[in-house]
């Protein structure tokens, strides 16, 4: 690990990190946190935005990565989600459902 992304790291620790991430079916991510938090989040009705168009092609949107610099979820073309708001999201989804 780079002596940058240490310091970048350090600055961040009180956020949540992706560890593993992969694009399923109708656009949706499944997403696992460094807490052990795992889930799944929607996004069609995001990509059916003007700032995510883009990913309307299931292909483009399958390409998703970690930045595990600026810590985002990113597409090409510079599209990216800030992973705290993933996190939320499911966690008020798990939260719902025990409800």
């Amino acid at each position: 690990m780079s002596l940058l992304h240490r310091r970048y790291r350090w600055r961040r620790s009180n956020l949540h990190m992706v560890t593993e991430l992969r694009a399923e079916e109708n656009y949706t991510l499944w997403l696992k946190f460094d807490d052990g938090v795992e889930g799944r989040v929607y996004l069609a009705d995001l990509v059916n935005t003007s700032t995510f168009g883009a990913l309307s092609s299931i292909e483009r949107f399958a390409r998703v990565a970690i930045d595990p610099i600026a810590n985002v979820i990113t597409w090409e073309g510079g599209i990216n989600i800030d992973p705290e708001a993933l996190y939320r999201d499911i966690m008020s989804n798990s939260h719902a459902a025990l409800h």
